[in-house]
């Protein structure tokens, strides 16, 4: 009785020890891929890059990036999936140069990057530590979602023909709270054993926080941007 208890025992700290690894891990790749984020970004807006508008615009962006998560997928049990995620953030820093263009056409633009950037520090650090400490289930609100997700896709894609301000802050404050739920859902699957490869956790939580900064900085630019 007392070995089984002690297997028992020594298969939970196990369980528990991979988890607190892959959660180590995940943040620790996460603060990483800020660097290429942020090279990218400035990349875009020095160069003045170019960016595709419009419906394909969209399109093209939407091939990119799913051929990237298609790659990182595929190379994640090897160094191999760390670079190619850590390409996939410089893509998507350079994909921000029309916002921080724009926003930094704003006399305070500088200002609203910092606090969209502190926003979403805050928000990441509230939902990791909810998932950290809770001992709610949140698994189940996965669907749901994923749901929003799609309602969101198709309302930024609408939005790109109709070009409506009220369209766009709607779309802005409900990708905030999804993405910030999703945050909460993605953090206690590794805490609870549901993802246990810290490179498609990574690329998950990273996600989450591209979207809610990119968010935050749409609303503040259409409600607190001085113009020159």
């Amino acid at each position: 009785m007392n070995q089984n208890m002690q297997q028992t025992y020594d298969i939970s700290g196990g369980m528990r020890q991979v988890r607190h690894r892959v959660l180590r891990n995940t943040y620790w790749l996460l603060a990483l891929s800020m660097i290429p984020t942020i090279l990218g970004a400035v990349v875009g807006v020095q160069m003045h890059l170019p960016m595709l508008r419009g419906g394909l615009g969209f399109l093209v962006f939407m091939a990119i990036a799913f051929g990237f998560m298609f790659a990182i997928e595929k190379t994640k049990n090897s160094g191999i999936g760390v670079a190619v995620l850590l390409g996939f953030t410089f893509f998507m820093g350079l994909m921000l140069t029309p916002i921080l263009t724009h926003t930094l056409g704003y006399a305070n633009g500088g200002a609203l990057i910092m606090t969209a950037f502190g926003g979403t520090a805050s928000i990441l650090a509230v939902m990791a530590t909810i998932a950290t400490v809770s001992k709610r289930d949140f698994s189940a609100m996965g669907k749901w979602l994923f749901a929003g997700v799609l309602v969101l896709i198709l309302a930024s894609v609408a939005n790109i023909f109709l070009g409506l301000s009220s369209l766009q802050i709607v779309v802005s404050l409900m990708a905030v709270a999804i993405f910030s739920a999703y945050i909460l859902y993605d953090v206690q699957q590794i805490i609870n054993g549901g993802e246990t490869n810290y490179i498609s956790a990574t690329l998950r939580i990273y996600l989450d926080v591209y979207n809610i900064f990119t968010s935050l900085l749409s609303l503040l630019g259409m409600g607190g941007g001085n113009r020159n």
